[in-house]
């Protein structure tokens, strides 16, 4: 499985269990399989949800700023990779 480098955490939300997420390159969207990697952060969660501004979206590019529902901690500065099926 590839992984590529997607964003970055910037502020994790513990009561919604929400990460908010920087996107610095390509684009992520509903479905897709995100791995979460940081310090002490090491995980991977498919997306179920996913917000800019408070209004659901489908998909996020480079540049947005949007929030994802998580089941576990994340931490600012957590790096976030798309696993894809391709090797």
């Amino acid at each position: 499985m590839a992984e590529e480098e997607v964003g970055v955490v910037v502020k994790f939300f513990a009561k919604p269990s929400v990460a908010a997420l920087e996107v610095k390159s390509g684009s992520i969207k509903k479905g897709d399989t995100l791995h979460f990697k940081g310090h002490t952060t090491d995980f991977k969660e498919t997306i179920t949800s996913m917000e800019i501004d408070n209004q659901p979206v489908e998909e996020a590019k480079a540049g947005d700023l949007v929030g994802l529902k998580v089941s576990e901690r994340v931490r600012p500065n957590d790096k976030v990779y798309k696993v894809s099926e391709d090797s």
